[in-house]
């Protein structure tokens, strides 16, 4: 690309680039309308104008840096989930649209009746954002054992004046003095072999801490099932995404541990099944 060029001209030029490499040619429109946070609407005014020399120069560093593999959402450094703009970073997963399903599920079922909510490992803050804003009377704290999680969670909290409360806890370490109705969790559940099967920009980009979990991915499925009791008032629920072939392994491990629990399992959008319900 050179000047001077116009923002047509450049995305025209930036997809057949990224087209050629293999990859989403639809990426080169996708970071040039929110580096310059900008609508499709403004875009389509702007299109014959001319980019001024920083606008471009930090368009072609955007569309090298996705070229070198890195995740779209990191370079501009938000990411949209249920109507809302999140900062992220390489500090915490990117959240996923599967991940809104989990929160419909959440709503649909629970109108206005809770009070205590925790979202573990609540990373960039997605899932309490989401359910603060829907219901703003609950009590929902998120939890993670990542400190530099944390601080992301926090700005994104701390812009939109919620009462959402964070704290930095292990599993359930350091949350014991507090009885919640309901757990939700999108918790690290990819086994270190499946890694020849996942997109490079994942492994190489986004924090390893909330993706591989031990025990072919389950490990903090058990420990939930084995702990939650410390934390859960009685007759409350859990709500879990899951790997998609994971089902059968976690209704087993919560039939063991509450042998009268009411579980229920829940297919996303592409068929797949990716969330449980426990109650108990």
């Amino acid at each position: 690309m050179a000047n001077p060029i116009t923002f047509f001209e450049a995305q025209k030029r930036a997809s057949l680039c990224i087209k050629d490499h293999g990859m989403d040619p639809t990426v080169a429109h996708y970071l040039l309308i929110h580096r310059l946070n900008w609508s499709d609407t403004d875009l389509l005014l702007h299109y014959r104008d001319l980019m001024t020399t920083p606008q471009l120069a930090q368009y072609r560093s955007d569309i090298e840096c996705y070229l070198d593999g890195q995740p779209p959402q990191y370079i501009i450094g938000t990411a949209e989930f249920y109507g809302h703009v999140l900062k992220v970073s390489p500090d915490v997963l990117i959240p996923r649209p599967e991940t809104e399903e989990l929160v419909d599920w959440i709503l649909e079922t629970h109108p206005d009746d809770l009070q205590t909510v925790l979202d573990l490992g609540t990373g960039s803050g997605a899932i309490a954002i989401a359910l603060q804003s829907e219901r703003p009377k609950w009590d929902i704290t998120g939890s993670d054992v990542s400190a530099a999680a944390l601080n992301i969670a926090r700005e994104n909290i701390n812009v939109r004046n919620l009462p959402t409360k964070l704290v930095l806890s292990d599993l359930f370490s350091s949350i014991f003095h507090k009885k919640y109705d309901l757990i939700v969790s999108n918790p690290p559940y990819i086994s270190e072999n499946e890694v020849k099967y996942m997109d490079e920009s994942v492994i190489n980009f986004e924090p390893h801490l909330a993706l591989f979990a031990e025990d072919n991915g389950l490990a903090l499925y058990q420990g939930i099932a084995d702990h939650f009791r410390s934390v859960a008032k009685p007759h409350g629920e859990i709500f879990l995404e899951i790997g998609f072939h994971q089902e059968s392994a976690v209704v087993d491990i919560f039939q063991r541990a509450v042998p009268d629990a009411k579980i229920e399992t829940r297919k996303d959008f592409n068929g797949n099944q990716r969330m449980v319900r426990i109650k108990y």
